[in-house]
């Protein structure tokens, strides 16, 4: 292990997922921190400071969703939630607390740590407004406000780029329905989805994207997009 390795705190209630995780995690590279309760887990969260919280929504003394919004208020610090829930309601809800990502339990160890290393590897979004982003044959360079696929410019509406940019700036993190619609429209309009179906088949439609095989952007049923990273 190497001294300088990222540190992950892991806070799972069960025994059997946390030894999983930690023998992942230091194949990996990572050190780990564990925490069997919430409270231990903000104790280790405050005086450890991690590099990364991977968070159980069930936990036997507090809700993950709790977790979030306690570590929010004093730490940016990226939190993945791991769980074994999978309706729509509790991904928003963990999302919109402050999570910047969810996977959903049984979780194959390649996506989870491929998920991890976009939160680790990710820069604060103040860094990327002037950065470029390439995935495939998508190029974007946010301080020209240029879009190419394959070489060939796109032209984007005003709308288009706003949503690409705000998918750009959280490249490989799900961004909610309701975080797309208050950006790009403003609060009043956080429970108007169609708005953003037809702005994201839009913006698909021009760079070419299939969504049913998807080569940038990625549908999270119920709970937003990701821009693959």
């Amino acid at each position: 292990m190497h001294a300088n390795a990222a540190m992950s705190l892991i806070i799972e209630d069960e025994a059997q997922i946390r030894s999983f995780l930690r023998i992942s995690f230091e194949a990996n590279g990572y050190s780990v921190l564990e925490a069997r309760l919430a409270e231990d887990g903000l104790l280790l969260a405050g005086t450890r400071r991690p590099d990364l919280v991977v968070l159980d929504l069930g936990l036997p003394d507090m809700d993950g969703s709790q977790v979030i919004e306690r570590l929010r208020e004093w730490s940016d610090v990226p939190i993945l939630i791991l769980s074994a829930r999978h309706e729509e309601r509790d991904k928003v809800r963990a999302l919109d607390a402050g999570a910047n990502d969810y996977v959903t339990k049984p979780a194959g160890i390649h996506e989870l740590m491929a998920r991890v290393r976009v939160l680790l590897h990710e820069k604060p979004a103040q860094e990327m407004a002037s950065a470029r982003f390439e995935h495939g044959e998508l190029q974007v360079d946010l301080s020209r406000r240029e879009v190419q696929v394959g070489g060939a410019p796109v032209a984007l509406t005003r709308k288009e780029y706003e949503l690409l940019r705000l998918l750009v700036q959280h490249a490989g993190r799900v961004v909610t329905h309701q975080q797309m619609l208050k950006t790009l429209w403003g609060p009043s309009f956080a429970g108007e989805t169609h708005y953003l179906r037809v702005l994201v088949s839009a913006l698909r439609q021009k760079l070419g994207d299939d969504p049913s095989d998807p080569r940038y952007i990625v549908t999270e049923q119920g709970v937003g997009y990701r821009l693959l990273d």
